[in-house]
């Protein structure tokens, strides 16, 4: 007789925050079978995962009070002042995870305060877009007491795969920072070039196409020398492929070039800038990574 197993019920979840990403790191979670609690201040956004198995509470006293692990998906994190403040006798014996963007200063603080009130706290950056969470391509770091990460791995688990960084609370607010550092200066560097060559009556669905692949070549680029990252780190930077006066007189060609049909020059002019102090100290025969100095001290 063939037997059939209910599935075996995980550790409750409280998630608080439902936009895009919340909403899919309770689908997740569901999938994975924890029960899971959210709350929201709309409570119509609440709509999509109580149908699929979630429970809304009404107050986030009640929603602290569903499950030791609580998950914070917010914008920053005067959100989660907002809506714990008034709750915050409810905060120990739990661990908060708040994977909201803010600074690194800002993250040791609330995790100072979480403490005060007697609760764990992780700091996690979630590096994926919210329709990719739970995917093998979804990852998340963390930073905080490793102990609180290795609780609730199978929980976090859930939203992507686990990176710790380190005790300091800070350490995952800078690197997910410094990862979307790279990500808005592309974005913002894609929209000046389809302006620049909009300038011209070229259509950006032109354009795009040949962009995005510049931008898939960069990889093999930083790679062709060998490894970028580990050549920055022992402070060699070999320029026998691409040298900072190279780089350098390309950076002024497109300043000029946005200066004569009318477009925003702050981008260029920033990155013209990185270029001429490296040359201005004495850099031009090194590869372009020498910039790198002038970015650390811009005295």
């Amino acid at each position: 007789m063939t037997q059939h197993h209910a599935p075996i019920e995980q550790a409750p979840v409280t998630v608080i925050g439902l936009g895009p990403m919340g909403q899919a790191m309770v689908r997740s979670l569901l999938n994975g079978g924890h029960p899971v609690t959210v709350w929201n201040r709309t409570p119509s956004r609440a709509d999509g995962v109580v149908a699929a198995g979630a429970a809304f509470a009404p107050t986030p006293r009640e929603a602290l009070e569903a499950a030791e692990l609580v998950v914070l998906s917010l914008t920053d994190y005067a959100a989660m002042d907002a809506i714990l403040d008034g709750a915050a006798d409810a905060l120990a014996g739990r661990t908060l995870v708040n994977l909201s963007s803010d600074t690194p200063d800002r993250t040791r603080a609330a995790a100072s305060w979480a403490a005060e009130h007697g609760a764990g706290f992780l700091t996690g950056g979630v590096m994926t877009p919210a329709p990719m969470v739970g995917t093998d391509e979804a990852f998340v770091y963390y930073s905080g007491p490793q102990e609180l990460l290795e609780r609730h791995r199978d929980a976090l688990g859930r939203i992507g795969r686990p990176r710790y960084l380190g005790a300091d609370p800070g350490l995952a607010q800078l690197m997910y920072q410094a990862q979307l550092d790279v990500f808005l200066t592309s974005l913002s560097a894609l929209m000046h070039a389809t302006a620049l060559i909009g300038s011209a009556g070229l259509p950006a669905r032109e354009f795009v196409p040949d962009a995005v692949a510049q931008l898939g070549s960069i990889p093999a680029m930083l790679e062709a020398g060998g490894s970028t990252g580990e050549q920055i780190d022992a402070g060699d930077h070999p320029g026998h492929l691409s040298t900072v006066t190279m780089m350098g007189a390309t950076a002024d060609h497109v300043v000029a070039a946005s200066e004569a049909v009318g477009i925003d020059t702050a981008l260029p002019r920033a990155v013209q800038a990185h270029y001429r102090r490296a040359i201005d100290a004495g850099h031009g025969a090194d590869n372009w990574t020498r910039i790198i100095d002038g970015i650390r001290d811009p005295r």
